[in-house]
């Protein structure tokens, strides 16, 4: 007698909802990123009041900015370990559309004009600091007026194409994520200890630099996301000695290497978009042949 069966491999089980802790551990993550949002703003306000120039206010300076790196480790994994769990919810997003505002907008912004604005040393000609106060705050809100429209963007927007798209095997932002914006004007004010900007000559330079920060964020240039990298990959003992040697260097000498990465990345974009505006100015047109 045969028996005709089925195999037990092709039966189908349910798909397991996850637990309410794997919908709970990456908003955990989202409050977090808030939260050190609004520590880095409260500590901002504090060095103001400590006094210019003082090491007391260098100090709430430079824990407003460490708080905004670490910040960005948590806005990092967050979306992770939500797409790991499979717990990815439109609430998800929208919440952590709203931290990223709070920290990478508003938090760098106050901590930009608090730092290098309004501690400006006119020399004693007091028309000259009123209009460098007024052209910061508006460069300081520039900043957080394009971060938001960068975030709106990136929320209702699917599968965004750059002005220059690169390879199709690899994935890109369009324009510059707000957290990289706010990791170079926190890793900028990191490498200084906190010890605010006075000459006003430098003031003017942290201006233009907010204002361009924030254009870059609104620009359809291209900068990459690295969302490609799979991890569960074997990858080369290469990696692992890079990484090993990133670790030390960030470990010993963290103001110079921080400085480094967020200038290289902010740096990427503006490099990739002039190299194929050159490419296109200088390539030899092709001649046809009959």
């Amino acid at each position: 007698m045969i028996r005709i069966g089925f195999p037990r491999n092709l039966t189908r089980t349910p798909d397991r909802r996850p637990t309410r802790i794997a919908y709970a551990l990456p908003t955990a993550f989202t409050a977090g990123n808030m939260f050190l949002g609004f520590i880095a703003v409260m500590r901002a306000f504090e060095g103001s009041l400590a006094g210019m120039g003082t090491a007391a206010s260098a100090a709430h300076f430079s824990v407003a900015a460490q708080c905004i790196g670490w910040a960005m480790i948590l806005d990092g994994l967050d979306g992770r370990i939500a797409r790991m769990t499979n717990t990815t919810s439109d609430f998800g997003k929208e919440m952590d559309s709203m931290s990223d505002v709070i920290t990478f907008g508003i938090a760098p912004a106050v901590l930009a004009f608090a730092w290098g604005v309004y501690t400006v040393d006119s020399l004693g000609l007091p028309m000259l600091r009123e209009q460098i106060l007024r052209v910061g705050t508006f460069g300081c809100f520039l900043f957080l007026a394009c971060g938001s429209a960068r975030l709106a963007r990136f929320n209702i927007t699917n599968n965004p194409v750059p002005r220059n798209p690169g390879r199709p095997d690899r994935k890109y932002f369009v324009g510059l994520p707000i957290p990289a914006a706010a990791s170079l004007v926190a890793a900028v004010i990191y490498s200084t200890d906190g010890y605010p900007l006075r000459f006003w000559p430098l003031v003017i330079g942290w201006i233009v630099l907010m204002s361009g920060l924030g254009l870059l964020m609104v620009s359809t240039w291209r900068y990459r996301s690295f969302k490609d990298l799979n991890l569960n990959r074997p990858r080369s003992p290469l990696l692992f000695v890079f990484l090993a040697s990133l670790i030390f260097l960030v470990w010993n000498y963290s103001h110079a290497v921080l400085l480094t990465i967020a200038v290289l990345y902010v740096g990427s974009g503006v490099l990739v978009r002039v190299a194929g505006i050159l490419n296109r100015v200088f390539r030899k047109p092709e001649v046809a042949v009959n």
